[in-house]
């Protein structure tokens, strides 16, 4: 069967979002959600909060919505990030991307290189991280608003990722239609999750399109018209000043 999963989601346990993980289960569950990948922020864990945060996880899942565990990784330049899920050991922070990344191979867990045009990420990626990842965030809400990232979705064409896209929720106003699809054949838990994705029955969705359909390919230039009408409608209204756009307006 198909469910509907909210991707890199961030609750009171990141140092920079206010939702508790039971008002984040029931807002998203309201939307057809079935699935809240978190993705909280490495800063202030240990691997006893880690573990703490799974059981809180577990405690929030209801029968509708599984609320499953994440650690949103980043470098000691706090400039690559990659999102992290499995039943592993917390890593540690401000580890080098590529270390980071042999660990969760070899503990079976799955990586999505995040937001690549946040600080120009994409300026740091290393061609050897392909092969260690699930998939790059080609759209994330955060960031890049209500257009896929140009950059991002030609680093995701130069290997074989999967192309995901994130809310990266911190407050209501990265709520979106963006999400991610999964093919899962058996009752929804962390372990059914991360077979879907290991064996690539996912797919990124906007809109309840394809992100990589022909439809909302053609609708990519309307959709950064809009974007670049959005951050200006916002810097008016913040500062009076159209032109005082900022990267996450």
């Amino acid at each position: 069967m198909e469910v509907y999963a909210a991707c890199h989601m961030h609750s009171e346990w990141s140092y920079d979002a206010k939702w508790s993980l039971d008002q984040l289960r029931d807002k998203f569950g309201r939307r057809g959600c079935r699935i809240l990948m978190m993705t909280e922020h490495d800063r202030g864990f240990t691997e006893e909060r880690w573990q703490q945060y799974r059981a809180a996880c577990a405690k929030a899942s209801s029968k509708d919505v599984l609320v499953m565990p994440g650690i949103e990784y980043s470098d000691s330049e706090n400039r690559t990030h990659v999102l992290v899920w499995g039943n592993i050991p917390f890593l540690g922070e401000n580890l080098p991307t590529g270390q980071m990344l042999d660990a969760v191979r070899a503990n079976e867990g799955v990586a999505v290189f995040a937001h690549p045009g946040r600080k120009q990420a994409w300026k740091s990626f290393q061609a050897e991280w392909v092969d260690k990842l699930l998939g790059i965030e080609i759209w994330n809400r955060k960031y890049d608003g209500w257009a896929p990232g140009e950059v991002a979705s030609t680093l995701q064409k130069s290997g074989n990722t999967i192309p995901f896209v994130g809310l990266d929720f911190h407050s209501a106003r990265q709520t979106f239609p963006l999400g991610m699809m999964l093919d899962i054949d058996s009752e929804i838990t962390e372990e059914t999750v991360l077979k879907s994705l290991k064996s690539r029955r996912c797919r990124g969705l906007a809109f309840g399109l394809p992100v990589t359909g022909g439809a909302l390919l053609n609708s990519r230039p309307a959709l950064r018209a809009a974007e670049k009408a959005r951050r200006m409608a916002s810097a008016f209204v913040r500062t009076g000043n159209p032109f005082a756009v900022r990267p996450n307006a």
